[in-house]
């Protein structure tokens, strides 16, 4: 009776081990899934394939969302940056934010575009489509140069200025490593002069070395 009172706590305990591992592997897919589906470098490879798989008007809807994406996607990575490297942003983050509501909105009716059965009517919303996407791109565009212009200007006089600083450096190196080796070069002369005349005071010694 013991036995089978050990047995069924082990057949108990594999269960809940079983159970458990189920429930992990579970877990651990459904993380992995959400994460893949919030990927924005995912997102954008799979409308960009989806665009060159299709034909007519849906591969142009395709390469909107595409191009609608990365617009946002370099808005909100300028704008990151502007805020952790402390530049002047003034009232960026709060425009991006209206630029972001507005892509939202624009995301949607193309998702709606995809599902338009008819050829016509998808050609004719093309061009509005276009246009908007085409707008907040250069919205994104110009924000970005101001986000550039609030960090400096990387390539101004302050990358010349450090430039001469470093080619000045340089000189300096090469010139103190053209000393050393001269110095050295001297020593071993002076080393081999005093041997040979070592040498000649003491012929034995000289041919004994």
């Amino acid at each position: 009776m013991a036995d089978m009172d050990i047995l069924f706590g082990v057949l108990i305990s594999l269960a809940a081990i079983a159970a458990l591992s189920v429930i992990t592997f579970f877990l651990i897919v459904r993380m992995l899934y959400r994460r893949i589906r919030r990927s924005r470098t995912v997102n954008g490879a799979v409308l960009k394939s989806r665009a060159q798989l299709s034909r007519g008007p849906r591969r142009q809807v395709f390469a909107l969302q595409a191009q609608l994406d990365e617009a946002i996607d370099s808005g909100r990575a300028a704008i990151e940056l502007a805020i952790r490297s402390n530049g002047r942003r003034g009232d960026l983050p709060r425009l991006f934010r209206r630029i972001e509501s507005e892509a939202t909105v624009l995301r949607a009716q193309l998702h709606l575009m995809e599902s338009e059965t008819d050829s016509g009517a998808l050609s004719d919303a093309l061009p509005a489509a276009g246009l908007a996407v085409d707008q907040i791109s250069d919205m994104v565009r110009d924000m970005r140069a101001s986000v550039a212009a609030g960090l400096g200007d990387p390539t101004g006089a302050a990358l010349s200025s450090l430039r001469a600083e470093v080619d000045l450096e340089v000189a300096a190196l090469h010139a103190g490593l053209v000393e050393l080796a001269q110095l050295n070069g001297g020593d071993r002369r002076g080393v081999t002069t005093t041997r040979y005349e070592s040498d000649d005071r003491f012929p034995s010694r000289g041919v004994q070395s």
